[in-house]
Protein backbone atom coordinates (compact mmCIF):
# COMPACT_ATOMS: atom_id res chain seq x y z
CA UNK A 1 0.00 0.00 0.00
CA UNK A 2 1.12 3.59 -0.42
CA UNK A 3 2.45 5.74 2.42
CA UNK A 4 -0.71 7.80 2.91
CA UNK A 5 -2.95 4.73 3.12
CA UNK A 6 -0.50 3.04 5.49
CA UNK A 7 -0.49 6.11 7.76
CA UNK A 8 -4.29 6.28 7.95
CA UNK A 9 -4.64 2.60 8.82
CA UNK A 10 -1.80 2.78 11.35
CA UNK A 11 -3.22 5.75 13.23
CA UNK A 12 -6.69 4.18 13.25
CA UNK A 13 -5.30 0.96 14.68
CA UNK A 14 -3.15 2.87 17.16
CA UNK A 15 -6.16 4.75 18.45
CA UNK A 16 -8.04 1.48 18.90
CA UNK A 17 -5.16 0.15 21.00
CA UNK A 18 -5.06 3.14 23.30
CA UNK A 19 -2.41 5.37 21.70
CA UNK A 20 -3.04 9.10 21.86
CA UNK A 21 -0.56 11.22 19.89
CA UNK A 22 1.13 9.32 17.05
CA UNK A 23 3.78 9.99 14.40
CA UNK A 24 4.97 8.18 11.26
CA UNK A 25 8.45 8.96 9.93
CA UNK A 26 9.38 7.69 6.45
CA UNK A 27 12.76 7.67 4.75
CA UNK A 28 14.05 6.30 1.45
CA UNK A 29 17.74 6.31 0.43
CA UNK A 30 18.93 5.43 -3.05
CA UNK A 31 22.70 5.20 -3.50
CA UNK A 32 25.25 4.53 -6.22
CA UNK A 33 28.99 4.07 -5.71
CA UNK A 34 31.77 3.12 -8.08
CA UNK A 35 35.53 2.75 -7.71
CA UNK A 36 37.94 2.79 -10.62
CA UNK A 37 41.49 1.45 -10.94
CA UNK A 38 43.54 2.03 -14.08
CA UNK A 39 40.53 2.32 -16.33
CA UNK A 40 38.70 -0.69 -14.92
CA UNK A 41 35.78 -0.77 -12.52
CA UNK A 42 37.13 -2.01 -9.19
CA UNK A 43 33.82 -1.99 -7.32
CA UNK A 44 30.24 -1.09 -8.18
CA UNK A 45 27.26 -0.78 -5.91
CA UNK A 46 23.66 0.34 -6.19
CA UNK A 47 21.21 0.17 -3.32
CA UNK A 48 17.80 1.37 -2.24
CA UNK A 49 16.78 1.28 1.40
CA UNK A 50 13.55 2.54 2.85
CA UNK A 51 11.66 2.18 6.07
CA UNK A 52 9.29 3.81 8.51
CA UNK A 53 9.38 4.44 12.22
CA UNK A 54 6.34 4.86 14.44
CA UNK A 55 6.17 6.57 17.79
CA UNK A 56 3.21 7.35 19.98
CA UNK A 57 2.05 7.99 23.52
CA UNK A 58 0.75 4.87 25.25
CA UNK A 59 -0.32 5.05 28.89
CA UNK A 60 1.57 8.32 29.26
CA UNK A 61 4.85 7.06 27.81
CA UNK A 62 6.40 7.29 24.35
CA UNK A 63 6.83 3.99 22.50
CA UNK A 64 8.90 3.36 19.37
CA UNK A 65 9.00 0.76 16.58
CA UNK A 66 10.18 0.57 12.97
CA UNK A 67 9.69 -1.57 9.86
CA UNK A 68 10.92 -1.87 6.28
CA UNK A 69 7.53 -2.83 4.89
CA UNK A 70 4.26 -1.04 4.19
CA UNK A 71 1.81 -3.90 4.51
CA UNK A 72 -1.00 -5.15 6.76
CA UNK A 73 1.29 -7.30 8.86
CA UNK A 74 3.54 -4.32 9.61
CA UNK A 75 0.63 -2.33 11.03
CA UNK A 76 0.08 -4.66 13.97
CA UNK A 77 3.86 -5.19 14.31
CA UNK A 78 4.45 -1.47 14.83
CA UNK A 79 1.58 -1.07 17.28
CA UNK A 80 2.49 -4.08 19.43
CA UNK A 81 6.21 -3.25 19.53
CA UNK A 82 5.62 0.41 20.36
CA UNK A 83 3.28 -0.61 23.21
CA UNK A 84 5.87 -2.99 24.59
CA UNK A 85 8.80 -0.56 24.23
CA UNK A 86 6.92 2.29 25.92
CA UNK A 87 7.07 0.42 29.22
CA UNK A 88 10.86 0.56 29.25
CA UNK A 89 11.20 4.30 28.71
CA UNK A 90 12.48 5.97 31.86
CA UNK A 91 12.92 9.70 31.39
CA UNK A 92 12.14 12.63 33.65
CA UNK A 93 11.05 14.71 30.63
CA UNK A 94 8.57 13.06 28.28
CA UNK A 95 8.93 13.57 24.53
CA UNK A 96 5.96 15.05 22.71
CA UNK A 97 4.53 14.82 19.21
CA UNK A 98 4.86 18.21 17.53
CA UNK A 99 1.80 19.83 15.93
CA UNK A 100 3.90 21.89 13.52
CA UNK A 101 5.52 25.30 13.10
CA UNK A 102 3.55 28.35 12.02
CA UNK A 103 5.53 28.70 8.78
CA UNK A 104 7.95 26.64 6.74
CA UNK A 105 10.38 28.40 4.44
CA UNK A 106 10.42 27.19 0.84
CA UNK A 107 13.57 25.41 -0.33
CA UNK A 108 14.54 23.18 -3.22
CA UNK A 109 17.42 20.81 -2.55
CA UNK A 110 16.76 18.45 -5.44
CA UNK A 111 18.44 18.85 -8.82
CA UNK A 112 16.45 17.39 -11.72
CA UNK A 113 19.53 17.83 -13.93
CA UNK A 114 21.60 15.67 -11.58
CA UNK A 115 18.81 13.08 -11.39
CA UNK A 116 19.01 12.72 -15.18
CA UNK A 117 22.76 11.96 -15.19
CA UNK A 118 23.15 8.29 -16.10
CA UNK A 119 25.43 5.76 -14.44
CA UNK A 120 27.56 5.46 -17.64
CA UNK A 121 28.07 9.25 -17.53
CA UNK A 122 29.22 9.04 -13.91
CA UNK A 123 31.67 6.25 -14.72
CA UNK A 124 32.94 8.18 -17.73
CA UNK A 125 33.63 11.17 -15.45
CA UNK A 126 35.92 8.99 -13.34
CA UNK A 127 37.69 7.70 -16.44
CA UNK A 128 38.25 11.25 -17.69
CA UNK A 129 39.68 12.32 -14.32
CA UNK A 130 41.97 9.31 -14.25
CA UNK A 131 43.20 10.00 -17.78
CA UNK A 132 44.19 13.54 -16.78
CA UNK A 133 45.84 12.31 -13.57
CA UNK A 134 48.25 9.98 -15.38
CA UNK A 135 48.93 12.54 -18.09
CA UNK A 136 49.72 15.32 -15.64
CA UNK A 137 53.10 14.11 -14.33
CA UNK A 138 55.33 11.08 -14.89
CA UNK A 139 55.76 10.67 -11.13
CA UNK A 140 52.12 9.62 -10.74
CA UNK A 141 52.21 5.96 -9.70
CA UNK A 142 48.55 5.21 -9.13
CA UNK A 143 45.64 5.95 -6.85
CA UNK A 144 45.00 4.91 -3.27
CA UNK A 145 41.25 5.35 -3.62
CA UNK A 146 39.31 6.65 -6.59
CA UNK A 147 35.59 6.80 -6.01
CA UNK A 148 32.38 8.48 -7.07
CA UNK A 149 29.15 8.23 -5.10
CA UNK A 150 25.71 9.71 -5.56
CA UNK A 151 22.57 9.59 -3.51
CA UNK A 152 18.93 10.56 -3.43
CA UNK A 153 16.98 10.87 -0.19
CA UNK A 154 13.26 11.26 0.36
CA UNK A 155 11.65 11.66 3.77
CA UNK A 156 8.27 12.47 5.25
CA UNK A 157 6.80 13.17 8.68
CA UNK A 158 3.09 12.75 9.36
CA UNK A 159 1.31 12.75 12.70
CA UNK A 160 -2.09 12.58 14.33
CA UNK A 161 -2.02 16.32 15.04
CA UNK A 162 -2.32 17.10 11.34
CA UNK A 163 1.33 17.64 10.48
CA UNK A 164 2.32 16.41 7.00
CA UNK A 165 5.75 17.28 5.59
CA UNK A 166 7.76 15.82 2.69
CA UNK A 167 11.03 16.65 0.97
CA UNK A 168 13.50 15.21 -1.50
CA UNK A 169 17.18 15.94 -2.12
CA UNK A 170 20.15 14.54 -4.01
CA UNK A 171 23.91 14.94 -4.35
CA UNK A 172 27.02 13.57 -6.04
CA UNK A 173 30.53 13.31 -4.61
CA UNK A 174 34.03 12.49 -5.82
CA UNK A 175 36.80 11.17 -3.53
CA UNK A 176 40.31 10.81 -4.95
CA UNK A 177 43.72 10.03 -3.48
CA UNK A 178 46.62 10.16 -5.96
CA UNK A 179 49.96 8.46 -5.26
CA UNK A 180 53.24 9.90 -6.57
CA UNK A 181 56.71 8.38 -6.33
CA UNK A 182 60.19 9.89 -6.48
CA UNK A 183 62.94 7.46 -5.69
CA UNK A 184 62.07 5.90 -2.33
CA UNK A 185 59.55 8.62 -1.53
CA UNK A 186 55.84 7.85 -1.76
CA UNK A 187 53.30 10.63 -1.14
CA UNK A 188 49.61 11.14 -1.78
CA UNK A 189 47.32 14.03 -2.62
CA UNK A 190 43.60 14.19 -2.02
CA UNK A 191 40.60 15.79 -3.72
CA UNK A 192 37.02 15.54 -2.50
CA UNK A 193 33.84 17.41 -3.30
CA UNK A 194 30.06 17.14 -2.86
CA UNK A 195 27.73 19.00 -5.20
CA UNK A 196 24.33 18.99 -6.91
CA UNK A 197 25.84 20.44 -10.07
CA UNK A 198 27.36 17.62 -12.12
CA UNK A 199 28.96 20.03 -14.60
CA UNK A 200 31.01 21.61 -11.77
CA UNK A 201 33.08 18.41 -11.54
CA UNK A 202 35.72 19.31 -14.14
CA UNK A 203 38.10 16.39 -14.76
CA UNK A 204 41.23 18.39 -15.65
CA UNK A 205 40.92 20.72 -12.65
CA UNK A 206 40.27 17.81 -10.27
CA UNK A 207 43.31 15.91 -11.56
CA UNK A 208 45.52 19.01 -11.31
CA UNK A 209 44.48 19.63 -7.70
CA UNK A 210 45.08 16.06 -6.52
CA UNK A 211 48.41 15.56 -8.31
CA UNK A 212 49.87 18.92 -7.30
CA UNK A 213 48.84 18.25 -3.70
CA UNK A 214 50.77 14.97 -3.79
CA UNK A 215 53.82 16.47 -5.52
CA UNK A 216 54.01 19.25 -2.93
CA UNK A 217 54.63 16.64 -0.24
CA UNK A 218 57.82 15.34 -1.90
CA UNK A 219 61.28 16.16 -0.52
CA UNK A 220 59.90 16.67 2.96
CA UNK A 221 62.39 17.83 5.58
CA UNK A 222 62.50 17.97 9.32
CA UNK A 223 61.83 21.06 11.41
CA UNK A 224 62.45 22.07 14.98
CA UNK A 225 59.80 20.88 17.41
CA UNK A 226 58.39 23.93 19.19
CA UNK A 227 55.43 26.27 19.41
CA UNK A 228 54.67 27.86 16.03
CA UNK A 229 52.08 30.12 14.50
CA UNK A 230 49.94 27.62 12.56
CA UNK A 231 47.81 28.19 9.47
CA UNK A 232 45.11 25.54 9.39
CA UNK A 233 44.21 25.31 5.70
CA UNK A 234 40.45 25.25 5.05
CA UNK A 235 40.18 21.46 4.75
CA UNK A 236 42.19 20.88 7.94
CA UNK A 237 40.28 23.63 9.79
CA UNK A 238 36.89 22.19 8.83
CA UNK A 239 38.01 18.67 9.86
CA UNK A 240 39.09 19.95 13.29
CA UNK A 241 35.85 21.92 13.69
CA UNK A 242 33.80 18.85 12.81
CA UNK A 243 35.56 16.84 15.51
CA UNK A 244 34.53 19.39 18.15
CA UNK A 245 31.01 20.08 16.83
CA UNK A 246 29.43 18.11 19.75
CA UNK A 247 30.37 20.94 22.13
CA UNK A 248 27.67 23.13 20.51
CA UNK A 249 24.90 20.60 21.22
CA UNK A 250 22.57 21.41 24.11
CA UNK A 251 22.13 17.67 24.55
CA UNK A 252 25.82 17.39 25.40
CA UNK A 253 25.96 20.46 27.62
CA UNK A 254 23.02 19.05 29.62
CA UNK A 255 24.96 15.80 30.04
CA UNK A 256 28.05 17.67 31.22
CA UNK A 257 29.94 16.73 28.07
CA UNK A 258 30.74 20.26 26.91
CA UNK A 259 32.45 23.19 28.58
CA UNK A 260 29.90 25.52 26.94
CA UNK A 261 27.26 24.74 29.55
CA UNK A 262 25.62 27.98 30.73
CA UNK A 263 27.95 30.01 28.46
CA UNK A 264 25.21 31.41 26.19
CA UNK A 265 25.70 35.16 25.87
CA UNK A 266 29.33 34.95 26.97
CA UNK A 267 32.48 35.47 24.92
CA UNK A 268 34.07 32.14 23.95
CA UNK A 269 36.26 33.23 21.02
CA UNK A 270 37.98 36.18 19.36
CA UNK A 271 35.60 38.96 18.20
CA UNK A 272 36.32 38.16 14.54
CA UNK A 273 34.81 34.67 14.80
CA UNK A 274 31.28 34.10 13.55
CA UNK A 275 29.70 30.66 13.18
CA UNK A 276 26.32 29.99 11.58
CA UNK A 277 24.14 26.95 10.95
CA UNK A 278 22.41 27.38 7.59
CA UNK A 279 19.84 24.73 6.55
CA UNK A 280 19.16 26.67 3.32
CA UNK A 281 22.75 26.83 2.08
CA UNK A 282 22.53 26.37 -1.69
CA UNK A 283 25.20 23.67 -1.94
CA UNK A 284 24.67 22.39 1.59
CA UNK A 285 24.56 18.63 1.74
CA UNK A 286 22.26 18.63 4.79
CA UNK A 287 19.94 21.45 3.72
CA UNK A 288 16.35 20.90 4.85
CA UNK A 289 13.08 22.75 5.45
CA UNK A 290 12.28 20.84 8.65
CA UNK A 291 14.11 18.78 11.24
CA UNK A 292 13.42 15.22 12.38
CA UNK A 293 10.61 16.35 14.69
CA UNK A 294 8.93 18.47 12.03
CA UNK A 295 10.15 21.80 13.42
CA UNK A 296 10.77 24.44 10.75
CA UNK A 297 14.47 25.09 10.17
CA UNK A 298 16.04 28.52 9.86
CA UNK A 299 19.49 30.02 9.49
CA UNK A 300 20.82 30.73 12.95
CA UNK A 301 23.83 32.39 14.54
CA UNK A 302 25.79 30.11 16.85
CA UNK A 303 28.72 32.43 17.54
CA UNK A 304 28.62 36.14 16.70
CA UNK A 305 31.49 38.50 17.41
CA UNK A 306 33.08 35.77 19.50
CA UNK A 307 30.02 35.40 21.76
CA UNK A 308 28.01 32.21 22.05
CA UNK A 309 24.55 33.21 20.79
CA UNK A 310 22.83 29.84 20.88
CA UNK A 311 23.40 26.16 21.35
CA UNK A 312 21.73 23.66 19.04
CA UNK A 313 18.42 22.32 20.39
CA UNK A 314 15.71 19.81 19.67
CA UNK A 315 12.35 20.17 21.42
CA UNK A 316 13.37 18.07 24.41
CA UNK A 317 16.60 19.95 25.18
CA UNK A 318 14.84 23.28 24.56
CA UNK A 319 12.08 22.43 27.04
CA UNK A 320 14.67 21.65 29.71
CA UNK A 321 16.13 25.14 29.35
CA UNK A 322 12.90 27.02 28.74
CA UNK A 323 13.81 28.09 25.20
CA UNK A 324 12.56 27.36 21.69
CA UNK A 325 13.91 24.49 19.59
CA UNK A 326 16.45 25.67 17.01
CA UNK A 327 15.18 23.07 14.54
CA UNK A 328 18.16 20.77 15.02
CA UNK A 329 16.45 17.50 15.98
CA UNK A 330 18.22 14.75 14.07
CA UNK A 331 17.95 11.03 13.35
CA UNK A 332 20.83 9.08 11.84
CA UNK A 333 18.18 7.04 9.99
CA UNK A 334 14.53 6.14 10.32
CA UNK A 335 15.64 3.58 12.93
CA UNK A 336 17.59 6.12 14.96
CA UNK A 337 16.65 7.84 18.19
CA UNK A 338 16.11 11.59 18.21
CA UNK A 339 19.23 13.55 19.03
CA UNK A 340 20.73 16.97 18.20
CA UNK A 341 22.93 17.82 15.20
CA UNK A 342 23.74 20.80 12.98
CA UNK A 343 22.80 21.06 9.31
CA UNK A 344 25.33 23.07 7.28
CA UNK A 345 27.40 24.68 10.03
CA UNK A 346 30.37 26.82 9.13
CA UNK A 347 32.74 29.59 10.12
CA UNK A 348 31.82 32.79 8.28
CA UNK A 349 34.66 33.71 5.90
CA UNK A 350 36.39 37.10 5.74
CA UNK A 351 37.87 38.86 2.71
CA UNK A 352 41.46 37.71 3.32
CA UNK A 353 42.81 35.18 0.84
CA UNK A 354 44.74 32.08 1.76
CA UNK A 355 47.88 33.57 0.16
CA UNK A 356 47.54 36.71 2.28
CA UNK A 357 47.35 34.61 5.45
CA UNK A 358 50.37 32.51 4.44
CA UNK A 359 52.47 35.53 3.47
CA UNK A 360 51.87 37.12 6.89
CA UNK A 361 53.77 34.31 8.68
CA UNK A 362 57.37 35.16 9.54
CA UNK A 363 58.03 31.58 10.68
CA UNK A 364 55.40 28.91 11.10
CA UNK A 365 53.62 25.82 9.89
CA UNK A 366 50.80 25.30 7.40
CA UNK A 367 48.66 22.26 8.17
CA UNK A 368 47.01 20.67 5.13
CA UNK A 369 45.78 17.36 6.50
CA UNK A 370 44.86 15.87 9.88
CA UNK A 371 44.51 12.19 10.77
CA UNK A 372 43.48 10.26 13.87
CA UNK A 373 41.09 13.05 14.81
CA UNK A 374 38.65 11.08 16.93
CA UNK A 375 41.26 9.09 18.82
CA UNK A 376 43.45 12.15 19.38
CA UNK A 377 40.78 14.62 20.51
CA UNK A 378 38.76 14.90 23.71
CA UNK A 379 35.54 16.78 23.00
CA UNK A 380 34.82 17.25 26.72
CA UNK A 381 38.10 18.86 27.79
CA UNK A 382 38.89 20.29 24.34
CA UNK A 383 42.41 18.83 24.36
CA UNK A 384 43.81 17.41 21.13
CA UNK A 385 47.03 15.83 19.89
CA UNK A 386 46.71 14.96 16.22
CA UNK A 387 48.97 13.68 13.43
CA UNK A 388 49.32 16.21 10.63
CA UNK A 389 50.89 16.91 7.26
CA UNK A 390 51.93 20.30 5.98
CA UNK A 391 54.66 22.79 5.18
CA UNK A 392 57.30 24.89 6.91
CA UNK A 393 56.99 28.63 6.21
CA UNK A 394 59.73 31.25 6.52
CA UNK A 395 59.33 34.95 5.70
CA UNK A 396 55.87 34.33 4.27
CA UNK A 397 57.00 31.67 1.79
CA UNK A 398 56.62 27.89 1.85
CA UNK A 399 60.10 26.40 2.19
CA UNK A 400 59.36 22.68 2.13
CA UNK A 401 56.99 19.93 3.16
CA UNK A 402 57.56 18.70 6.72
CA UNK A 403 57.95 15.11 7.82
CA UNK A 404 55.15 13.62 9.92
CA UNK A 405 54.08 16.09 12.59
CA UNK A 406 51.81 16.14 15.61
CA UNK A 407 49.97 19.30 16.58
CA UNK A 408 48.66 19.69 20.11
CA UNK A 409 46.51 22.22 21.90
CA UNK A 410 43.08 22.89 23.30
CA UNK A 411 40.11 23.72 21.08
CA UNK A 412 38.54 26.18 23.53
CA UNK A 413 41.87 28.03 23.73
CA UNK A 414 42.27 27.84 19.96
CA UNK A 415 38.99 29.75 19.51
CA UNK A 416 40.56 32.60 21.50
CA UNK A 417 43.86 32.46 19.61
CA UNK A 418 42.62 32.93 16.04
CA UNK A 419 44.65 35.75 14.50
CA UNK A 420 43.00 35.81 11.08
CA UNK A 421 40.22 34.11 9.11
CA UNK A 422 40.43 33.41 5.40
CA UNK A 423 37.95 33.83 2.56
CA UNK A 424 38.30 30.25 1.25
CA UNK A 425 35.33 28.48 2.86
CA UNK A 426 35.47 24.71 2.34
CA UNK A 427 33.29 21.89 3.71
CA UNK A 428 34.53 18.56 4.99
CA UNK A 429 33.04 15.20 4.05
CA UNK A 430 33.52 13.51 7.37
CA UNK A 431 31.02 11.75 9.58
CA UNK A 432 27.73 13.25 8.41
CA UNK A 433 25.87 12.44 11.63
CA UNK A 434 27.70 15.45 13.07
CA UNK A 435 26.57 17.70 10.22
CA UNK A 436 28.05 19.15 7.04
CA UNK A 437 30.82 21.30 8.49
CA UNK A 438 32.85 24.02 6.83
CA UNK A 439 35.58 26.53 7.55
CA UNK A 440 37.89 28.90 5.72
CA UNK A 441 41.60 28.77 6.54
CA UNK A 442 42.37 29.86 10.12
CA UNK A 443 45.63 31.45 11.25
CA UNK A 444 46.27 30.39 14.85
CA UNK A 445 48.59 32.43 17.05
CA UNK A 446 50.39 29.37 18.43
CA UNK A 447 50.18 25.58 18.63
CA UNK A 448 52.63 22.99 19.89
CA UNK A 449 54.20 21.23 16.90
CA UNK A 450 56.27 18.06 17.32
CA UNK A 451 58.14 16.83 14.26
CA UNK A 452 59.04 13.15 14.22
Amino acid sequence: MNLQEFKEKLFQMGEQHGFTDMELYYERDEKFACELYKGEIDSYETSEVFGTSFRGIYEGKMGYAFTEKLDEESLSFLIENAKENSQFIEDELQEEIFAGSEKYKEGNFYSTNLAEVSIPEKINLLKEIEKHIYAYDERVAGTDYFMLSSGETERAIMNSKGLSLQEKKNHIGVYISVIVKKGDQVKNGVFSKFTREFSSLRPEAIAKHAVEEALSQLDAQSAESKNYPVLLRNDAASALLQTFIPIFSAENTQKGQSALKEKTGESIAVPSLNIVDDPFLEEGLLSSRFDSEGVATAKKEIVTGGKLVSLLHNRKTAKKEGVESTGNASKASYKGALTVAPTNLHVVPSDKTYDQLASSISEGIIITELSGLHSGANTVSGDFSIAANGYYVKDGKVQNAVNQMTIAGNFYELLNNIEAIGSDLEFTMGYMATGYIGSPSLLIKELDVTVE
